[in-house]
Protein backbone atom coordinates (compact mmCIF):
# COMPACT_ATOMS: atom_id res chain seq x y z
CA UNK A 1 0.00 0.00 0.00
CA UNK A 2 1.36 3.63 -1.44
CA UNK A 3 2.24 5.99 2.09
CA UNK A 4 -0.26 8.71 1.74
CA UNK A 5 1.42 11.78 2.68
CA UNK A 6 -0.38 13.51 5.43
CA UNK A 7 -1.90 16.85 4.76
CA UNK A 8 -2.29 19.68 7.83
CA UNK A 9 -5.67 20.54 9.26
CA UNK A 10 -7.24 21.13 12.17
CA UNK A 11 -10.88 19.94 13.70
CA UNK A 12 -11.75 23.79 14.40
CA UNK A 13 -12.18 26.34 11.86
CA UNK A 14 -8.81 28.99 11.86
CA UNK A 15 -10.74 31.58 9.71
CA UNK A 16 -12.48 34.51 10.81
CA UNK A 17 -15.09 34.48 8.58
CA UNK A 18 -17.47 36.97 11.72
CA UNK A 19 -20.75 35.60 12.66
CA UNK A 20 -22.93 33.20 10.09
CA UNK A 21 -26.40 34.68 9.43
CA UNK A 22 -28.00 32.06 12.16
CA UNK A 23 -26.63 33.47 14.43
CA UNK A 24 -27.31 36.98 13.76
CA UNK A 25 -30.24 36.54 13.46
CA UNK A 26 -30.69 34.63 16.60
CA UNK A 27 -29.01 37.98 18.78
CA UNK A 28 -31.34 40.16 17.06
CA UNK A 29 -34.53 38.05 17.66
CA UNK A 30 -33.18 37.17 21.37
CA UNK A 31 -31.49 40.40 22.44
CA UNK A 32 -34.14 40.95 25.12
CA UNK A 33 -33.59 37.75 26.55
CA UNK A 34 -29.39 37.91 26.77
CA UNK A 35 -29.79 41.18 28.19
CA UNK A 36 -31.76 39.68 30.96
CA UNK A 37 -29.59 37.18 31.76
CA UNK A 38 -26.71 40.14 31.85
CA UNK A 39 -28.48 41.67 34.46
CA UNK A 40 -29.51 38.48 36.10
CA UNK A 41 -25.53 37.49 36.54
CA UNK A 42 -24.50 41.06 37.15
CA UNK A 43 -27.59 43.40 39.05
CA UNK A 44 -26.64 46.96 39.48
CA UNK A 45 -23.18 46.10 40.07
CA UNK A 46 -21.98 46.27 36.13
CA UNK A 47 -21.58 50.09 35.86
CA UNK A 48 -21.01 52.60 38.62
CA UNK A 49 -23.63 55.25 39.54
CA UNK A 50 -23.06 58.43 37.13
CA UNK A 51 -22.33 61.29 39.03
CA UNK A 52 -20.78 63.08 36.24
CA UNK A 53 -24.30 63.69 35.15
CA UNK A 54 -24.23 67.08 37.05
CA UNK A 55 -21.06 68.23 36.13
CA UNK A 56 -20.83 67.50 32.72
CA UNK A 57 -24.84 68.36 31.75
CA UNK A 58 -25.77 70.19 35.01
CA UNK A 59 -26.74 73.29 32.53
CA UNK A 60 -28.91 71.17 30.89
CA UNK A 61 -31.14 69.52 33.15
CA UNK A 62 -34.99 59.77 30.30
CA UNK A 63 -34.37 56.60 28.05
CA UNK A 64 -32.83 53.45 28.71
CA UNK A 65 -32.59 52.95 32.39
CA UNK A 66 -30.33 50.26 32.87
CA UNK A 67 -30.23 48.80 36.63
CA UNK A 68 -30.69 52.80 37.36
CA UNK A 69 -27.20 53.80 37.34
CA UNK A 70 -28.39 57.15 36.09
CA UNK A 71 -31.57 57.70 37.66
CA UNK A 72 -30.69 57.84 40.95
CA UNK A 73 -27.86 60.39 40.92
CA UNK A 74 -30.42 62.50 38.67
CA UNK A 75 -33.32 62.20 41.40
CA UNK A 76 -30.82 62.79 44.44
CA UNK A 77 -29.18 65.50 42.45
CA UNK A 78 -32.10 67.72 41.13
CA UNK A 79 -35.36 67.30 43.61
CA UNK A 80 -37.87 68.51 41.12
CA UNK A 81 -37.86 66.57 38.31
CA UNK A 82 -39.53 63.24 37.16
CA UNK A 83 -37.70 60.72 35.17
CA UNK A 84 -39.51 58.15 32.98
CA UNK A 85 -36.90 55.33 32.65
CA UNK A 86 -37.38 52.39 30.16
CA UNK A 87 -35.39 49.45 28.94
CA UNK A 88 -36.36 46.32 27.18
CA UNK A 89 -34.34 44.10 29.88
CA UNK A 90 -37.71 43.46 32.19
CA UNK A 91 -34.89 42.55 35.07
CA UNK A 92 -33.50 45.69 34.37
CA UNK A 93 -36.66 47.35 34.99
CA UNK A 94 -37.34 45.20 38.28
CA UNK A 95 -33.83 46.25 39.22
CA UNK A 96 -34.88 50.11 39.03
CA UNK A 97 -38.54 49.44 41.13
CA UNK A 98 -36.91 47.35 43.50
CA UNK A 99 -34.12 49.70 44.40
CA UNK A 100 -33.99 52.12 47.84
CA UNK A 101 -34.61 55.12 46.54
CA UNK A 102 -37.11 54.38 44.19
CA UNK A 103 -40.74 55.93 44.51
CA UNK A 104 -42.79 56.22 42.19
CA UNK A 105 -43.92 60.21 42.54
CA UNK A 106 -40.30 60.46 41.41
CA UNK A 107 -39.54 57.93 38.60
CA UNK A 108 -42.06 55.98 36.16
CA UNK A 109 -39.93 52.79 35.37
CA UNK A 110 -41.54 50.33 32.79
CA UNK A 111 -40.34 47.76 30.17
CA UNK A 112 -39.89 49.43 26.28
CA UNK A 113 -38.50 47.37 23.14
CA UNK A 114 -37.45 51.00 21.37
CA UNK A 115 -37.07 49.72 17.85
CA UNK A 116 -40.37 48.21 18.31
CA UNK A 117 -42.98 49.39 20.86
CA UNK A 118 -44.30 53.30 20.38
CA UNK A 119 -42.87 55.12 23.26
CA UNK A 120 -45.76 57.40 23.36
CA UNK A 121 -48.48 55.07 24.97
CA UNK A 122 -46.10 55.49 28.03
CA UNK A 123 -45.30 59.25 27.88
CA UNK A 124 -47.14 62.09 26.62
CA UNK A 125 -46.19 63.30 23.53
CA UNK A 126 -43.57 66.18 23.28
CA UNK A 127 -43.58 66.36 27.26
CA UNK A 128 -40.18 65.42 27.46
CA UNK A 129 -37.36 67.99 28.70
CA UNK A 130 -34.35 65.65 28.70
CA UNK A 131 -33.64 62.06 27.27
CA UNK A 132 -30.16 60.38 28.33
CA UNK A 133 -29.17 58.08 26.29
CA UNK A 134 -25.62 56.73 27.88
CA UNK A 135 -24.41 53.17 26.25
CA UNK A 136 -27.95 52.60 24.76
CA UNK A 137 -27.93 52.60 21.21
CA UNK A 138 -24.71 50.61 20.93
CA UNK A 139 -27.16 47.56 21.90
CA UNK A 140 -29.45 47.89 19.07
CA UNK A 141 -28.71 46.91 15.42
CA UNK A 142 -27.21 49.91 13.45
CA UNK A 143 -30.34 49.54 10.93
CA UNK A 144 -32.79 49.78 13.25
CA UNK A 145 -30.85 53.25 15.07
CA UNK A 146 -33.41 55.46 12.93
CA UNK A 147 -36.34 53.56 14.11
CA UNK A 148 -34.94 54.45 18.21
CA UNK A 149 -34.40 58.23 17.13
CA UNK A 150 -37.53 58.57 15.47
CA UNK A 151 -39.30 57.11 18.56
CA UNK A 152 -38.18 59.46 20.90
CA UNK A 153 -39.00 62.21 18.59
CA UNK A 154 -42.36 61.66 19.76
CA UNK A 155 -42.22 62.41 23.16
CA UNK A 156 -39.51 64.88 23.52
CA UNK A 157 -40.38 68.57 23.50
CA UNK A 158 -39.55 71.26 20.78
CA UNK A 159 -36.11 72.64 21.60
CA UNK A 160 -35.09 69.46 23.93
CA UNK A 161 -31.91 67.54 24.73
CA UNK A 162 -30.39 64.52 23.88
CA UNK A 163 -27.42 63.61 26.30
CA UNK A 164 -25.51 60.69 24.75
CA UNK A 165 -22.27 58.89 25.94
CA UNK A 166 -21.70 55.69 24.20
CA UNK A 167 -18.58 53.28 22.84
CA UNK A 168 -16.25 54.90 20.59
CA UNK A 169 -14.48 52.72 17.31
CA UNK A 170 -11.62 51.86 18.59
CA UNK A 171 -11.87 51.59 21.68
CA UNK A 172 -10.25 48.41 23.49
CA UNK A 173 -13.08 45.90 23.21
CA UNK A 174 -13.38 46.20 19.93
CA UNK A 175 -9.61 45.68 19.55
CA UNK A 176 -10.07 42.47 21.35
CA UNK A 177 -13.03 41.33 19.31
CA UNK A 178 -11.39 41.62 15.84
CA UNK A 179 -9.06 38.86 16.68
CA UNK A 180 -12.00 36.61 16.99
CA UNK A 181 -15.42 35.29 14.79
CA UNK A 182 -17.84 37.68 16.98
CA UNK A 183 -18.10 40.70 13.86
CA UNK A 184 -21.67 41.09 12.91
CA UNK A 185 -21.39 44.13 10.70
CA UNK A 186 -19.38 47.17 10.20
CA UNK A 187 -18.64 48.14 14.04
CA UNK A 188 -20.84 45.92 15.11
CA UNK A 189 -20.23 43.02 17.48
CA UNK A 190 -21.32 40.05 19.77
CA UNK A 191 -20.18 39.49 23.20
CA UNK A 192 -19.30 36.13 24.95
CA UNK A 193 -22.80 36.08 26.44
CA UNK A 194 -24.59 37.00 23.86
CA UNK A 195 -25.27 41.15 24.06
CA UNK A 196 -24.21 42.98 21.34
CA UNK A 197 -22.12 46.62 21.35
CA UNK A 198 -21.46 48.68 18.03
CA UNK A 199 -18.53 51.30 17.85
CA UNK A 200 -19.14 55.04 16.56
CA UNK A 201 -17.45 57.17 14.94
CA UNK A 202 -18.42 60.97 14.77
CA UNK A 203 -19.26 60.93 11.54
CA UNK A 204 -21.47 58.12 11.92
CA UNK A 205 -22.85 59.41 14.65
CA UNK A 206 -23.39 63.04 13.42
CA UNK A 207 -25.13 61.57 10.36
CA UNK A 208 -27.16 59.57 11.88
CA UNK A 209 -29.10 62.25 14.41
CA UNK A 210 -29.13 64.67 11.66
CA UNK A 211 -31.27 62.59 9.77
CA UNK A 212 -33.35 61.94 12.24
CA UNK A 213 -34.48 65.61 12.77
CA UNK A 214 -31.14 66.25 16.01
CA UNK A 215 -28.69 69.14 15.33
CA UNK A 216 -25.10 68.82 17.38
CA UNK A 217 -25.02 70.89 20.39
CA UNK A 218 -21.73 69.32 21.23
CA UNK A 219 -19.29 66.50 20.29
CA UNK A 220 -16.59 65.08 22.22
CA UNK A 221 -14.02 62.29 21.75
CA UNK A 222 -12.98 61.11 24.75
CA UNK A 223 -10.39 58.87 25.90
CA UNK A 224 -9.26 56.98 29.43
CA UNK A 225 -6.50 54.37 30.53
CA UNK A 226 -7.39 52.30 33.06
CA UNK A 227 -4.70 50.06 34.90
CA UNK A 228 -4.90 47.13 37.28
CA UNK A 229 -1.81 47.21 38.52
CA UNK A 230 -2.12 43.85 40.12
CA UNK A 231 -2.68 41.98 36.39
CA UNK A 232 -0.17 44.23 35.29
CA UNK A 233 -2.73 45.40 32.13
CA UNK A 234 -3.63 48.68 30.52
CA UNK A 235 -6.97 49.00 28.80
CA UNK A 236 -7.35 51.90 26.49
CA UNK A 237 -11.28 53.08 27.02
CA UNK A 238 -12.59 55.25 23.95
CA UNK A 239 -16.47 56.72 23.75
CA UNK A 240 -17.91 59.29 21.90
CA UNK A 241 -19.81 61.67 24.52
CA UNK A 242 -22.20 64.76 22.76
CA UNK A 243 -25.82 66.47 23.43
CA UNK A 244 -28.11 66.75 20.49
CA UNK A 245 -30.72 69.77 19.97
CA UNK A 246 -33.98 68.38 18.80
CA UNK A 247 -35.65 70.60 15.86
CA UNK A 248 -38.73 69.71 13.92
CA UNK A 249 -37.35 70.08 10.92
CA UNK A 250 -35.98 67.08 9.60
CA UNK A 251 -33.73 68.99 7.63
CA UNK A 252 -31.28 69.40 10.38
CA UNK A 253 -27.78 70.56 9.94
CA UNK A 254 -24.99 70.48 11.76
CA UNK A 255 -25.02 73.37 14.06
CA UNK A 256 -22.20 76.04 13.18
CA UNK A 257 -21.64 76.95 17.21
CA UNK A 258 -21.69 73.36 17.67
CA UNK A 259 -18.67 72.87 20.15
CA UNK A 260 -15.61 69.85 19.41
CA UNK A 261 -13.94 68.84 22.09
CA UNK A 262 -10.77 65.94 22.70
CA UNK A 263 -10.40 64.13 26.23
CA UNK A 264 -7.67 61.94 25.76
CA UNK A 265 -5.41 61.23 28.93
CA UNK A 266 -5.62 64.47 30.14
CA UNK A 267 -4.98 66.57 26.97
CA UNK A 268 -7.43 68.81 25.88
CA UNK A 269 -7.66 70.77 22.79
CA UNK A 270 -11.23 72.41 21.91
CA UNK A 271 -12.16 73.56 18.31
CA UNK A 272 -14.78 75.55 17.69
CA UNK A 273 -16.04 75.94 13.83
CA UNK A 274 -17.92 78.84 14.55
CA UNK A 275 -15.89 82.98 14.62
CA UNK A 276 -18.80 84.18 17.05
CA UNK A 277 -18.20 81.49 19.86
CA UNK A 278 -15.01 82.58 21.53
CA UNK A 279 -16.81 82.82 24.96
CA UNK A 280 -18.14 79.72 24.68
CA UNK A 281 -14.97 78.09 23.48
CA UNK A 282 -13.20 79.46 26.60
CA UNK A 283 -15.80 78.06 28.95
CA UNK A 284 -16.28 74.96 27.47
CA UNK A 285 -11.98 74.64 28.05
CA UNK A 286 -12.16 75.43 31.46
CA UNK A 287 -14.72 72.77 31.81
CA UNK A 288 -13.47 70.33 29.72
CA UNK A 289 -9.89 71.12 31.90
CA UNK A 290 -11.83 70.02 34.85
CA UNK A 291 -13.13 66.90 33.33
CA UNK A 292 -9.54 65.86 32.28
CA UNK A 293 -8.57 65.86 35.74
CA UNK A 294 -11.05 63.51 36.79
CA UNK A 295 -12.88 61.63 34.36
CA UNK A 296 -15.20 58.95 35.12
CA UNK A 297 -15.32 55.42 33.07
CA UNK A 298 -18.49 54.37 33.28
CA UNK A 299 -17.99 50.63 34.33
CA UNK A 300 -16.44 49.47 37.46
CA UNK A 301 -12.87 48.11 36.44
CA UNK A 302 -13.63 44.78 37.76
CA UNK A 303 -16.61 43.86 35.25
CA UNK A 304 -14.43 46.11 32.85
CA UNK A 305 -12.24 43.23 32.67
CA UNK A 306 -14.91 40.48 32.85
CA UNK A 307 -16.83 41.96 29.86
CA UNK A 308 -13.47 42.43 27.66
CA UNK A 309 -12.40 38.43 28.35
CA UNK A 310 -9.46 39.40 30.36
CA UNK A 311 -10.44 37.50 33.27
CA UNK A 312 -11.18 33.92 33.48
CA UNK A 313 -14.69 34.69 34.59
CA UNK A 314 -15.72 33.48 31.12
CA UNK A 315 -14.52 29.76 32.97
CA UNK A 316 -16.58 27.71 35.09
CA UNK A 317 -15.42 24.56 36.73
CA UNK A 318 -17.67 21.37 36.19
CA UNK A 319 -16.87 17.98 38.37
CA UNK A 320 -16.82 14.46 36.42
CA UNK A 321 -17.10 11.50 38.19
CA UNK A 322 -15.33 8.68 36.25
CA UNK A 323 -15.32 5.26 38.55
CA UNK A 324 -14.10 6.18 42.17
CA UNK A 325 -12.26 9.31 40.57
CA UNK A 326 -13.33 12.71 40.70
CA UNK A 327 -12.18 15.72 38.40
CA UNK A 328 -12.68 18.94 38.50
CA UNK A 329 -11.98 20.67 35.02
CA UNK A 330 -12.15 24.17 34.33
CA UNK A 331 -13.77 24.71 30.83
CA UNK A 332 -15.12 27.47 28.90
CA UNK A 333 -18.70 28.80 30.41
CA UNK A 334 -21.79 27.49 28.07
CA UNK A 335 -22.77 31.09 27.79
CA UNK A 336 -19.18 31.97 25.91
CA UNK A 337 -18.99 28.80 23.85
CA UNK A 338 -21.22 30.45 20.66
CA UNK A 339 -18.76 32.64 19.93
CA UNK A 340 -15.77 30.78 20.48
CA UNK A 341 -13.92 28.71 17.35
CA UNK A 342 -12.25 26.83 19.15
CA UNK A 343 -14.21 23.09 19.97
CA UNK A 344 -11.55 22.20 22.66
CA UNK A 345 -12.29 24.59 25.60
CA UNK A 346 -15.44 22.33 26.38
CA UNK A 347 -15.70 19.10 27.67
CA UNK A 348 -17.71 16.62 24.62
CA UNK A 349 -19.69 13.58 26.20
CA UNK A 350 -17.62 11.42 24.23
CA UNK A 351 -14.80 12.49 26.87
CA UNK A 352 -16.92 11.82 29.66
CA UNK A 353 -17.99 8.32 28.49
CA UNK A 354 -14.57 7.06 27.92
CA UNK A 355 -13.29 8.40 30.96
CA UNK A 356 -15.68 6.47 32.27
CA UNK A 357 -14.74 3.21 30.45
CA UNK A 358 -11.02 3.12 31.17
CA UNK A 359 -11.82 3.54 34.57
CA UNK A 360 -13.84 1.18 34.95
CA UNK A 361 -11.69 -0.85 33.03
CA UNK A 362 -7.62 -0.16 33.89
CA UNK A 363 -6.64 -3.19 31.48
CA UNK A 364 -7.36 -1.47 28.42
CA UNK A 365 -4.20 0.81 28.60
CA UNK A 366 -2.10 -1.05 31.55
CA UNK A 367 1.46 -1.16 30.75
CA UNK A 368 0.92 0.57 27.95
CA UNK A 369 2.28 3.59 25.59
CA UNK A 370 -1.52 5.52 25.75
CA UNK A 371 -1.89 9.10 23.31
CA UNK A 372 -4.74 10.55 23.06
CA UNK A 373 -5.59 13.30 19.72
CA UNK A 374 -7.77 16.25 20.08
CA UNK A 375 -8.35 16.30 23.96
CA UNK A 376 -8.91 19.59 24.51
CA UNK A 377 -8.84 21.57 27.53
CA UNK A 378 -10.48 18.46 29.31
CA UNK A 379 -8.33 15.29 29.23
CA UNK A 380 -10.25 13.49 31.43
CA UNK A 381 -9.42 10.24 29.30
CA UNK A 382 -5.87 10.48 29.91
CA UNK A 383 -5.52 11.18 33.34
CA UNK A 384 -7.55 8.36 33.74
CA UNK A 385 -5.24 5.98 31.58
CA UNK A 386 -2.23 7.78 33.72
CA UNK A 387 -3.15 5.40 36.68
CA UNK A 388 -2.15 2.78 34.89
CA UNK A 389 -0.41 3.26 31.56
CA UNK A 390 3.31 3.48 31.54
CA UNK A 391 3.38 6.61 29.41
CA UNK A 392 0.63 8.85 28.21
CA UNK A 393 0.68 12.07 25.79
CA UNK A 394 -2.08 14.41 25.51
CA UNK A 395 -2.55 16.42 22.53
CA UNK A 396 -4.47 19.13 20.90
CA UNK A 397 -3.98 21.56 17.93
CA UNK A 398 -5.71 24.49 20.16
CA UNK A 399 -3.00 26.37 21.85
CA UNK A 400 -5.44 28.30 24.33
CA UNK A 401 -6.83 23.91 25.13
CA UNK A 402 -3.49 23.27 25.55
CA UNK A 403 -2.49 26.03 28.44
CA UNK A 404 -6.25 25.21 30.34
CA UNK A 405 -5.28 21.58 29.62
CA UNK A 406 -2.50 21.91 31.27
CA UNK A 407 -3.90 23.53 34.40
CA UNK A 408 -6.38 21.09 34.95
CA UNK A 409 -3.84 17.93 34.74
CA UNK A 410 -1.62 20.05 37.62
CA UNK A 411 -4.92 20.37 39.35
CA UNK A 412 -6.23 17.06 39.35
CA UNK A 413 -3.47 14.68 39.11
CA UNK A 414 -0.91 14.02 41.99
CA UNK A 415 2.45 11.81 41.56
CA UNK A 416 3.25 9.40 40.63
CA UNK A 417 0.44 9.53 37.79
CA UNK A 418 1.19 13.47 37.09
CA UNK A 419 4.99 12.28 36.00
CA UNK A 420 3.63 10.07 33.30
CA UNK A 421 1.26 12.48 31.45
CA UNK A 422 2.64 14.95 28.91
CA UNK A 423 0.51 17.59 27.51
CA UNK A 424 1.61 18.41 23.44
CA UNK A 425 0.66 20.69 21.10
CA UNK A 426 -0.54 18.53 18.08
CA UNK A 427 -2.03 19.48 14.59
CA UNK A 428 -2.72 16.59 12.54
CA UNK A 429 -0.54 16.29 9.58
CA UNK A 430 1.77 18.69 11.05
CA UNK A 431 5.13 16.88 10.12
CA UNK A 432 7.09 19.51 12.46
CA UNK A 433 4.74 18.54 15.55
CA UNK A 434 4.30 14.56 14.56
CA UNK A 435 7.87 14.50 14.69
CA UNK A 436 8.01 16.16 18.21
CA UNK A 437 5.69 13.15 19.71
CA UNK A 438 7.74 10.47 18.11
CA UNK A 439 10.94 12.33 19.90
CA UNK A 440 9.06 11.25 23.24
CA UNK A 441 8.43 7.91 22.25
CA UNK A 442 9.95 6.34 19.40
CA UNK A 443 8.09 2.95 19.67
CA UNK A 444 5.18 4.38 18.84
CA UNK A 445 1.52 4.22 20.95
CA UNK A 446 0.09 0.59 21.61
CA UNK A 447 -3.60 2.66 22.61
CA UNK A 448 -4.95 6.00 20.60
CA UNK A 449 -7.98 7.24 22.21
CA UNK A 450 -9.89 10.40 20.06
CA UNK A 451 -13.15 11.22 21.45
CA UNK A 452 -15.50 13.73 19.02
CA UNK A 453 -13.08 14.17 16.48
CA UNK A 454 -14.65 12.83 13.57
CA UNK A 455 -17.23 15.47 12.56
CA UNK A 456 -15.37 17.43 10.22
CA UNK A 457 -15.41 15.75 6.45
CA UNK A 458 -11.82 17.84 5.82
CA UNK A 459 -9.87 16.40 9.26
CA UNK A 460 -10.81 12.69 8.94
CA UNK A 461 -8.37 11.89 6.14
CA UNK A 462 -5.33 13.65 8.08
CA UNK A 463 -6.45 12.05 11.52
CA UNK A 464 -5.84 8.71 10.33
CA UNK A 465 -3.15 9.49 8.66
CA UNK A 466 -1.45 10.89 11.61
CA UNK A 467 -2.51 8.04 13.97
CA UNK A 468 -0.63 5.94 11.18
CA UNK A 469 2.08 7.70 11.94
CA UNK A 470 2.29 7.62 15.45
CA UNK A 471 0.81 3.92 16.68
CA UNK A 472 3.30 1.41 17.78
CA UNK A 473 4.24 -1.42 15.11
CA UNK A 474 5.47 -4.08 18.14
CA UNK A 475 3.03 -6.36 19.07
CA UNK A 476 2.50 -9.30 21.93
CA UNK A 477 3.94 -12.17 20.48
CA UNK A 478 1.47 -14.71 21.33
CA UNK A 479 -0.67 -11.96 19.40
CA UNK A 480 -3.09 -11.46 22.45
CA UNK A 481 -3.72 -7.50 21.37
CA UNK A 482 -2.40 -5.26 18.69
CA UNK A 483 -2.07 -1.64 18.58
CA UNK A 484 -5.65 -0.04 18.51
CA UNK A 485 -7.43 3.12 18.38
CA UNK A 486 -10.44 3.84 19.46
CA UNK A 487 -12.28 6.57 18.40
CA UNK A 488 -15.57 7.70 20.79
CA UNK A 489 -18.46 10.14 19.16
CA UNK A 490 -21.41 11.11 17.96
CA UNK A 491 -21.75 10.83 14.43
CA UNK A 492 -22.77 14.12 12.55
CA UNK A 493 -21.55 15.56 9.48
CA UNK A 494 -19.45 12.48 8.57
CA UNK A 495 -21.29 9.06 8.70
CA UNK A 496 -19.38 5.54 9.54
CA UNK A 497 -19.14 4.30 5.95
CA UNK A 498 -16.71 8.02 5.30
CA UNK A 499 -14.47 7.30 8.48
CA UNK A 500 -14.35 3.39 7.51
CA UNK A 501 -13.06 4.38 4.14
CA UNK A 502 -10.68 7.07 5.17
CA UNK A 503 -9.45 3.98 8.28
CA UNK A 504 -8.62 2.00 5.47
CA UNK A 505 -6.16 3.57 3.22
CA UNK A 506 -3.71 3.86 6.38
CA UNK A 507 -4.24 0.37 7.45
CA UNK A 508 -6.69 0.78 9.88
CA UNK A 509 -9.89 -2.19 10.05
CA UNK A 510 -12.30 -2.01 12.49
CA UNK A 511 -12.68 -4.83 14.55
CA UNK A 512 -15.59 -3.71 17.19
CA UNK A 513 -17.97 -1.52 17.44
CA UNK A 514 -20.60 -0.57 19.61
CA UNK A 515 -23.71 -0.45 20.22
CA UNK A 516 -24.13 -2.88 17.45
CA UNK A 517 -21.51 -5.05 17.84
CA UNK A 518 -19.30 -6.80 14.96
CA UNK A 519 -19.68 -10.74 14.82
CA UNK A 520 -16.80 -12.18 15.57
CA UNK A 521 -15.51 -15.55 16.42
CA UNK A 522 -15.49 -15.00 19.82
CA UNK A 523 -17.94 -15.30 22.82
CA UNK A 524 -17.69 -11.80 23.57
CA UNK A 525 -16.75 -8.67 21.93
CA UNK A 526 -14.06 -6.74 23.09
CA UNK A 527 -16.35 -3.41 23.64
CA UNK A 528 -19.08 -5.22 24.98
CA UNK A 529 -17.01 -6.73 28.00
CA UNK A 530 -15.92 -3.28 29.22
CA UNK A 531 -19.85 -2.65 30.25
CA UNK A 532 -20.02 -6.41 32.66
CA UNK A 533 -19.45 -4.54 35.97
CA UNK A 534 -22.22 -1.74 34.89
CA UNK A 535 -24.89 -1.81 32.40
CA UNK A 536 -24.24 0.41 29.12
CA UNK A 537 -27.36 2.49 29.89
CA UNK A 538 -25.82 3.49 33.25
CA UNK A 539 -22.75 4.93 31.70
CA UNK A 540 -23.72 6.30 28.48
CA UNK A 541 -24.65 9.82 28.80
CA UNK A 542 -26.39 9.92 25.40
CA UNK A 543 -28.01 7.13 23.58
CA UNK A 544 -26.39 8.64 20.33
CA UNK A 545 -22.99 8.34 21.48
CA UNK A 546 -20.99 5.12 19.23
CA UNK A 547 -17.50 3.76 20.29
CA UNK A 548 -15.53 2.13 17.11
CA UNK A 549 -12.41 -0.14 17.45
CA UNK A 550 -9.84 -0.18 15.03
CA UNK A 551 -7.12 -2.99 15.00
CA UNK A 552 -3.74 -1.59 13.33
CA UNK A 553 -2.73 -3.67 10.16
CA UNK A 554 -0.71 -1.86 7.89
CA UNK A 555 2.96 -3.16 9.34
CA UNK A 556 1.25 -6.86 9.07
CA UNK A 557 0.48 -6.47 5.35
CA UNK A 558 3.21 -9.84 4.54
CA UNK A 559 2.05 -11.53 7.61
CA UNK A 560 -0.91 -14.14 6.29
CA UNK A 561 -1.13 -14.68 9.81
CA UNK A 562 -2.41 -12.03 10.85
CA UNK A 563 -5.67 -12.58 13.16
CA UNK A 564 -8.53 -9.94 13.76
Amino acid sequence: MAEQQPSRLQIYSTSSTGVSPFWREKYEREAKKYWDVFYKRHQDRFFKDRHYLDKEWGHYFSVGCGAGNTIFPLVATYPDIFVHACDFSPRAVDLVKTHKDFTENRVSAFVCDLTVDDLSKHISPSSVDIITMIFVLSAVSPEKMPLVLQNIRKVIKPNGYVLFRDYATGDLAQERFSCKDQKISENFYVRGDGTRAFYFSDEFLTSLFKENGFDVEELGFCCKQVENRSREIVMNRRWLQAVFHFSDDLKSSYTESAIKFDLCQGNVEPISSSRNSDQLCRSEENSAKELANDFEVDMSEGMAFEMFGISHSSDEIIEVDAGNWNFKIKVLSKEYQHTCKSTGLMLWESARLMASVLAQNPTVVAGKRVLELGCGCGGICSMVSARSADFVVATDGDAKALDMLAENVASNLQKPFLNKLITKRLEWGNRDHIEAIKELNDEGFEVIIGTDVTYIPEAILPLFATAKELISSNRDAREIWKPALILCHVLRRVDEPSILSAASKFGFRLVDKWPTSIPTSSSQSIISSWFLEKSSEECIPTTALNIMYFHSESNFFNNNNVRG
